[in-house]
């Protein structure tokens, strides 16, 4: 199967680049084309633009920042809309609110195109190895053609049904995994304020039940002060944002998430937008360095 793929951030990048190690053909595209270098030395293909891109490639996915960037690559010039068409599938796996993808589903099925958002939970290690949970919704017929490509790219495929739910589930989950990283930070500053070993606590969490993935994966690097972005910090708080206006719109009380999203918001200010989310501890600590919003 020849696959198109637009958008080559640290997401993008790892999935593009396993599609290619599992024997699928991959036409690429970032808007610094300089970033396809990588994955041309690996067996890619470069489209110069989405729109060659589409045109080329039956199935075309794309992987994108935020909504803005994912609306542009579809309806700016030289893009997806100018060359999809019946017979050719679009697959978002852009973390967007639901409007955004709702648009672009419009947009794609008037062209005659099929349309299937697939945002996914999971960073750079788990889209190294394959291990993403991919939340799907839309047409049904084209997530079924695109299993292969999801079997490789994660360990579990869901289809929730019309297009949005995809889009809102990823935003409740990262806003959970927003609101979880929060706690860890200010439980391990606590712990080690009040004259006990941080590295202690998350040896008794992981033993009890608050024990989970993330806290082991992130905590003793947290304790280092060591934050390489597996998911930027930035991100975290673009999906804070997007979840609240959910649960504007759902009349639901989010105060953790909103408390959770200032922290971020703050950390972005001190200029630790591009660090890992979990770089927020440094805000909980008081040690952030100041600096220009990112």
């Amino acid at each position: 199967m020849e696959v198109g793929f637009l958008g080559l951030g640290i997401m993008g990048k790892a999935m593009a680049s396993r599609l290619l190690k599992h024997g699928f053909r991959v036409t690429v595209w970032n808007r610094t084309l300089s970033k396809c270098e990588e994955l041309v030395e690996q067996g890619a293909s470069i489209g110069e633009t989405p729109a060659l891109v589409v045109k080329k490639c039956k199935y075309t996915i794309a992987m994108l920042s935020d909504p803005a960037a994912a609306l542009s690559v579809v309806f700016d010039k030289d893009g997806v809309l100018e060359q999809i068409s019946e017979g050719k599938g679009y697959i978002d796996m852009s973390t967007v609110d639901a409007e955004t993808s709702s648009k672009i589903s419009e947009a794609i099925i008037k062209k005659g195109g099929s349309f299937l958002e697939a945002p996914v939970s999971g960073s750079k290690k788990p889209a190294e190895d394959g291990q993403l949970i991919i939340l799907s919704a839309g047409d049904k017929a084209l997530y079924e053609v695109i299993l292969p490509v999801f079997d490789v790219l994660g360990k579990k495929s869901f289809f929730l049904g019309e297009v949005g739910k995809g889009a809102r589930m990823k935003l409740v989950v990262n806003m959970i995994m927003g609101s979880m990283m929060n706690a860890l930070s200010e439980g391990l500053c606590l712990a080690d304020k009040s004259g006990l070993s941080p590295q202690t606590l998350l040896d008794v969490l992981d033993l009890g039940a608050c024990s989970n993935p993330m806290f082991k994966l992130k905590g003793p690097a947290m304790i280092e002060s060591k934050y390489p972005p597996a998911f930027p910090l930035k991100h975290q708080q673009k999906d804070m944002r997007l979840a609240l206006c959910l649960g504007d719109e759902h009349a639901v009380s989010m105060p953790i998430a909103a408390a959770s999203n200032e922290a971020f918001k703050k950390a972005r200010s001190h200029g630790l937008g591009d660090l890992d989310f979990s770089a927020v501890y440094e805000i909980v600590k008081g040690t952030a360095p100041s600096g220009n919003a990112a």
